[in-house]
């Protein structure tokens, strides 16, 4: 009896699926929650959205099989449309138009509000580990996150700050500070490494919590991190480097990344205070170390658009398990 042929292998083994969201008049409609869930693979997993101001959204990098997508909004009637994601396939879900809500107990409407969806998307980023290991937090995999709030910045900040890895990374660097005699005015011993692992630590909280909370509140900027993953090598790399310099605000729009730079040169100022005299740096250094730091931005985001989600296991892919 012939063998049948071996299955073609996937080119891809996630989906993605686009639609707009209308009234029953045909005016789009904006800041409708979109809900989507998966069973492929035996397991049942969620992702959710918002629509833009054009009502158009996009969920990408979904597991294949079957799902149940669902649109509400408050004061509307849920809509559910299903079907079956395929490898590699853009499903179109077409034009979902809400109806007004009816006054009655059977209308399914969800409560939950952008800072709860943004929480959401912020809880799953804080579980992101390269290798299982290292801290990935200030990287979002969803193409339309949610912007987050004053206090989900801080809580982001406050995060990496305290997380046992960057404990760790913080000692190792002073200990081969200490080996080399770094910063000699530190002195050796117990003390010595004591006083570099301060000004370590000093430096990254500082650097994190006036470029990553303080000055993303007050400019209203978002300072993650947006993986594009898609189109081609060069317009891959010119958008990681672009993004040492520009920022997403949290008006959705792309724009001079203040927070980051000013947060380089006041963390570089404030590092004065607590440095050996002799190791002090005038404004010029301090500029100079500003623009270095712009440097190595850019590096990391190439690592994060080519390297880290590689590295990254079990990603959800902003999923989560349902509830």
């Amino acid at each position: 009896m012939p063998q049948a042929p071996a299955p073609t292998p996937s080119l891809s083994a996630t989906a993605s699926l686009h639609g707009v969201v209308t009234s029953t008049d045909g005016a789009v409609y904006e800041g409708a929650r979109v809900r989507i869930e998966t069973s492929g693979n035996g397991t049942r997993q969620t992702a959710t959205t918002l629509t833009d101001s054009g009502g158009a959204f996009r969920l990408t990098n979904l597991p294949l099989g079957a799902f149940t997508l669902t649109v509400s909004s408050q004061g509307f009637a849920t809509q559910s449309i299903s079907g079956v994601l395929h490898a590699g396939e853009d499903f179109d879900a077409r034009t979902i138009a809400l109806p007004m809500g009816a006054a009655t107990n059977n209308v399914t409407v969800s409560a939950e509000t952008r800072v709860e969806i943004a929480q959401e998307q912020l809880n799953i980023e804080e579980k992101q580990r390269v290798l299982g290991v290292f801290p990935n937090y200030y990287v979002s995999y969803d193409p339309n996150p949610v912007p987050l709030t004053p206090r989900q910045k801080f809580q982001l900040a406050w995060k990496t700050s305290v997380d046992p890895i960057t404990w760790a990374i913080t000692g190792v660097i002073a200990g081969t500070e200490q080996a080399t005699n770094t910063f000699a005015g530190y002195g050796q011993g117990a003390q010595g490494f004591g006083k570099r692992f301060g000004a370590n630590y000093a430096d990254g909280l500082s650097d994190t919590f006036i470029g990553g909370a303080i000055l993303p509140s007050l400019f209203k900027q978002d300072p993650r991190y947006f993986y594009k993953g898609t189109g081609s090598v060069t317009s891959r790399a010119l958008y990681a480097i672009a993004n040492s310099v520009i920022c997403k605000g949290d008006n959705g729009r792309w724009q001079p990344n203040y927070s980051s730079i000013l947060g380089g040169l006041a963390a570089g100022g404030i590092s004065n205070l607590y440095y050996p005299e002799s190791s002090r740096s005038d404004m010029e250094v301090t500029f100079t170390n500003a623009l270095i730091g712009t440097a190595a931005g850019a590096m990391q985001n190439l690592a994060q658009e080519f390297i880290v989600r590689r590295l990254t296991p079990r990603l959800t892919r902003l999923t989560s398990p349902t509830q």
